[in-house]
């Protein structure tokens, strides 16, 4: 039996943040921080990798962190906060891509054409690791794991699962949504299992493709069903397995 939130009574959910690392090791979360420790690199193997950082921000909610056709320049890792990146089509209407988390890469998708493709823009208070581009590629022709780490990411940026693809119920996206968060809180150090959505219903059922009244009325029955508890935008999975079988065909394997 899953425990029971009662309304009201659901405790606030702390906010991930990224820690600074120290003399040897880079911050938990960092986008760098697993690839270079699982080959024996750290700080002080990668003085210069940790010299490209710059930190920036905070941004505040709704401020722009870059816009279409600004050019290409640098990355920016997520340290905490969260951002949503989006496009306006001829009609004006907002498209919204995609969401990021502390400890994930924004702008990797820029690469090519060397203009950034999307806006980003800030969700709450967030702030940046920004890498200078041109110079980690230079690094990167250097070190073999930033290099090899870098791929990764731009393969993992190209090749994100969409949940949009197919002819899915609202039940089934949005079960999948909530375990796709899961799995990026988790693959951070994060509670897999209580976090705050930073997203309005809005941008969730803009990025889902579904109406807004959908996504509330898909979340009612959810917590009806005591797959999850929600007070505000503070969020418990209470049956991530049945959330993650309901979404499995939206889920990588």
């Amino acid at each position: 039996m899953p425990p029971s939130y009662p309304t009201g009574r659901l405790h606030p959910v702390a906010r991930p943040i990224t820690d600074d690392g120290d003399a040897t090791r880079f911050c938990s979360s960092c986008a760098f921080a697993a690839a270079c420790s699982a080959v024996g690199y750290g700080k002080p193997e990668l003085l210069e990798l940790h010299c490209l950082v710059e930190h920036v921000g905070p941004f505040r909610a709704g401020e722009h962190v870059f816009r279409t056709g600004d050019p290409f320049r640098a990355i920016y890792a997520v340290r905490t906060g969260s951002v949503k990146t989006r496009l306006f089509d001829r009609d004006g209407n907002e498209q919204v891509l995609g969401f990021y988390l502390p400890g994930e890469v924004v702008g990797l998708n820029a690469i090519y054409p060397e203009h950034f493709p999307c806006d980003a823009v800030a969700l709450e208070d967030t702030q940046f690791c920004r890498f200078s581009f041109p110079a980690m590629s230079a690094l990167a022709a250097r070190q073999p794991a930033v290099q090899q780490h870098l791929f990764r990411l731009i393969s993992k940026e190209l090749g994100a699962v969409s949940l949009l693809a197919g002819d899915h119920s609202a039940d089934e996206r949005m079960a999948a949504f909530l375990v796709d968060l899961s799995n990026r809180y988790a693959a951070r150090g994060f509670s897999a299992t209580r976090f705050h959505l930073s997203m309005s219903r809005g941008d969730i059922a803009n990025y889902l493709r579904l109406a807004a009244e959908t996504v509330s009325r898909v979340l009612g029955r959810f917590r009806s069903q005591d797959l999850i508890a929600l007070e505000g935008r503070d969020l418990v999975l209470l049956r991530v397995d049945a959330l993650r079988e309901l979404g499995a065909s939206l889920l990588p394997e």
